[in-house]
């Protein structure tokens, strides 16, 4: 693909109703942003590099799964982001 098209895709993306999929986007911001304050503010200082990324895009999935727990993708998703974090541990 090349940059005029991935525009377009993304315009496509955001333009559409997501909400049947993700519940209202404010709502979702809203949700998300919680759950990451809430995890800034228990997290250990000395985290490996990424590992805080992997958590809070797993509290992303999360939040979405508290907008539509049926959507499949989120509940995988949020799987896959711990299993890359998980690889990030001194035991991985």
């Amino acid at each position: 693909m090349n940059r005029a098209e991935i525009l377009d895709t993304a315009k496509s993306y955001v333009t559409q109703d997501r909400a049947s999929q993700h519940g209202d986007m404010e709502d979702n911001f809203k949700n998300i942003e919680t759950a990451w304050y809430w995890w800034d503010s228990i997290k250990p200082d000395d985290l490996p590099v990424g590992m805080d990324c992997a958590i809070k895009m797993t509290l992303l999935k999360i939040s979405r799964i508290s907008s539509n727990p049926n959507h499949i993708d989120n509940w995988i998703d949020g799987c896959g982001y711990l299993a890359c974090g998980g690889e990030l541990t001194k035991d991985g």
